[in-house]
């Protein structure tokens, strides 16, 4: 079992990391395609949906069709409206206003069904850059100033919107196009935020597709979580922390966040696993600095142009440099400036688990190559 997970893990690396530049980035759709046709398999599977993890989803197949209940996830959410739909006929038309979003259709190699796109900060899909340039795709402007005009000229079947984002939503709602709330970045289980893919497939008509992906997904991380928990004990878990200053305050992930949920199926035991916070929060940095001085390991992410070394992180804050983690090289980070993280990751959580694997418990995926966190190096 070890040596075939490994395989599959490093085959999957191998194709996609040839390069993390934004030029050369493997579209999911390639990855799945390359590995082992995960999508293509997909009349093996069955065409009906079911929801194990998700919190925002919920579906039932009623007389007049699938009934799709769509909520935010996020106990703390102040929008809290829950969304109904019926579908009868699958759709093939829509537009994407989140990078998350954009990963669900790479995924499931249903990038051509996306007509409209907001401006993303960065774009990684080689796919979705063709669209671009010949037309298929158009920018539909940024939240708070769309183009109505080229909004309607898409003639999208849905618009995805995000629960994050409100004010610049409000004129979209007078296109007369129906939006769909996609909360699933507000998911705490790493399987939940990636069984949004259903949502997708219930929609495009693509659920055996959507089926095979998930089951991929789902067999990985929880076969891979399942070695872990087989070598590692409660009592010897390794410590970690997250997080750095910005601006205020020293910002973490919350304790019932997706990510906390990464660092225990990866065997760690997170600092702040107390805080009752299902996303990203901010705390008083010597707070956060005092218990975490001693933390075995250290996560980060963030945009930076080049190699983000230990010398620049520690010019951040002086006090950095003398956190135990820094000091013995253990800082994993993650550039969002020149990985796809924020397009993939959430489709791909097994990857990020065997990121975390790979360092935190180095006798294990021995011939892998991170996807995302990758450790942090001296420029000494």
């Amino acid at each position: 079992m070890k040596k075939t997970l490994f395989l599959i893990i490093s085959l999957f690396v191998l194709v996609s990391c040839v390069n993390r530049r934004t030029t050369d980035t493997v579209t999911a759709h390639a990855l799945y395609h390359e590995l082992d046709s995960a999508w293509m398999d997909a009349t093996q599977y069955s065409d009906t949906i079911e929801i194990r993890y998700a919190k925002g989803l919920q579906v039932s197949y009623e007389a007049d069709g699938i009934h799709v209940s769509i909520s935010n996830p996020d106990p703390s959410a102040k929008y809290g409206r829950t969304e109904e739909y019926v579908i009868k006929e699958s759709k093939h038309r829509f537009i994407c206003t989140t990078a998350l979003q954009l990963g669900n259709f790479e995924a499931l190699g249903l990038e051509e069904r996306i007509v409209g796109m907001n401006s993303l900060r960065n774009l990684f899909s080689p796919k979705m850059k063709e669209q671009m340039k010949s037309g298929q795709t158009v920018m539909i402007g940024k939240e708070g100033n769309f183009d109505i005009e080229t909004v309607i000229a898409c003639r999208p079947d849905f618009i995805f919107v995000s629960a994050s984002k409100h004010g610049g939503f409000e004129a979209l709602k007078d296109c007369g196009i129906p939006l769909i709330s996609h909360h699933g970045y507000k998911e705490s289980h790493p399987l939940g935020q990636a069984e949004w893919i259903k949502l997708i497939g219930l929609l495009t008509g693509e659920t055996q597709r959507a089926n095979a992906v998930f089951d991929h997904i789902e067999k990985e991380y929880l076969a891979l979580k399942k070695e872990v928990s087989e070598l590692v004990s409660k009592e010897k878990m390794p410590t970690i922390i997250s997080g750095r200053q910005i601006r205020d305050g020293w910002y973490i992930v919350g304790g019932k966040s997706y990510m906390a949920q990464i660092f225990k199926d990866a065997g760690a035991d997170y600092i702040m696993k107390d805080n009752e916070d299902s996303g990203g929060t901010t705390l008083d940095f010597e707070t956060v600095y005092a218990r975490g001085i001693h933390a075995d390991f250290w996560q980060i992410d963030g945009s930076f142009d080049g190699e983000f070394t230990l010398e620049i992180l520690s010019k951040e804050d002086d006090r950095y440099a003398t956190m135990d983690a820094y000091k013995k090289k253990q800082v994993l980070f993650c550039n969002l400036a020149e990985t796809p993280y924020r397009e993939l990751a959430g489709v791909q959580p097994q990857l990020v688990l065997a990121d975390f694997v790979k360092v935190l418990h180095p006798e294990l995926l021995k011939e892998y190559k991170p996807m995302y966190y990758k450790k942090v190096k001296s420029k000494e």
